[in-house]
């Protein structure tokens, strides 16, 4: 007869939904993933002068304009032609981004996460 060897079986739990505080930080790159991209529109549109009176234009254009206005006057506007320039849009992008990474950051720190280097 044959000798039968068996192995035991080792489960690990799986984990199947997000915890309340990746909940919170996936929000936070969601919403401020979602402005990079309408300030990445509307800096596309003014460079390439689309025109105000098509909607998307001006959807995006007036969603946008609330989150550049603390920005605007710190440099002058380039005109090209139809073209426009507005350093205040690039501006308005990197302190968006680290503005949501401190935002994650200080979530994590609260809730007690151990920081990896």
């Amino acid at each position: 007869m044959k000798e039968i060897i068996t192995t035991p079986i080792i489960s690990t739990p799986v984990r199947t939904g997000a915890t309340n505080k990746e909940t919170i930080e996936y929000l936070v790159y969601f919403f401020f993933g979602l402005l990079e991209v309408l300030l990445a529109f509307r800096l596309i549109l003014k460079l390439t002068g689309a025109s105000i009176t098509s909607g998307f234009v001006g959807f995006v254009y007036g969603i946008t304009g609330i989150f550049i206005l603390p920005f605007q006057g710190i440099f002058r506007q380039a005109y090209v032609s139809t073209s426009v320039l507005e350093p205040s849009v690039i501006v308005a992008f990197f302190v968006y981004i680290l503005l949501a990474w401190g935002i994650v950051s200080l979530l994590r720190i609260s809730s007690g996460e151990k920081q990896e280097s």
